[in-house]
């Protein structure tokens, strides 16, 4: 899984390499996040996760403020969480997330994403069994705590693995059912939580030739282009993957 999960936050660098692109992907769900639960972090531990993670990528606390405040703003847009499923060329499964205000608009552009080069759109909860929903929590190592008792710690809030992460980070898995329980119980024992992500994890990967890799890289930029797009998964094997 650990292979797997650098490739796409790899992937995902690269598309957020623009910071524009980054803030506005970030102030949606946090909009998002402030409408479904509240404007008020210290009860809403979706929207908590999510000023992290605005934290860590540098987002002004201005844009952070305004993001919340658009959550009450009658004249704001309404952003949905939307999520399309479908094939790629060769039979590569896709999950594309979205964040819209017009899914009229945005189901149109994927449609075409997929047409365009080689695929098609599936229905929704086609592609569900082909990829594990986890939730994935990057925090500071305590010192002095091994990966193994931390693990042991973890296991009965959903915690189901614990990998070492660069600098003196850890990065744990779960259930994406658990998030709620696994961030309650990092809060509440001192654990510094530096980013919280969702993550759909293929349970099998296809090989590829460099050129068919070549066409499927070319469809999977036309999605992280669109500014609709939060995140998108496939079950691509990486070039340096192993199992």
């Amino acid at each position: 899984m650990g292979r797997a999960f650098e490739y796409r936050k790899a992937r995902k660098l690269k598309r957020w390499g623009n910071m524009s692109r980054t803030f506005t992907r970030i102030g949606k769900e946090i909009t998002i996040a402030a409408k479904a639960g509240g404007p008020d972090p210290s009860t809403n531990p979706r929207l908590r996760s999510l000023i992290q993670n605005a934290k860590a990528a540098n987002m002004p606390k201005d844009t952070v403020d305004r993001a919340i405040k658009k959550a009450t703003d009658k004249d704001s847009s309404d952003y949905k969480e939307i999520i399309y499923e479908g094939y790629g060329p060769f039979g590569i499964a896709i999950v594309v997330e979205t964040a819209t205000d017009n899914n009229t608009r945005t189901v149109a552009n994927v449609r075409s994403y997929f047409t365009k080069h080689g695929g098609s759109l599936g229905t929704s909860g086609s592609l569900s069994f082909l990829f594990d929903h986890k939730c994935v929590f990057k925090i500071k190592a305590k010192e002095g705590v091994e990966l193994e008792d931390l693990e042991l710690e973890l296991i009965d809030c959903g915690v189901e693995e614990v990998e070492a992460g660069d600098e003196g980070e850890v990065v744990l898995y779960g259930a994406f059912e658990n998030n709620s329980d696994i961030q309650h119980y990092l809060e509440d024992n001192g654990y510094e939580i530096i980013s919280t992500e969702f993550e759909r994890i293929p349970n099998d990967f296809k090989d590829v030739t460099p050129e068919q890799r070549a066409t499927l890289e070319k469809l999977l930029d036309k999605f992280e282009e669109d500014e609709d797009v939060q995140n998108v998964f496939h079950n691509m094997r990486d070039d340096d993957y192993e199992e």
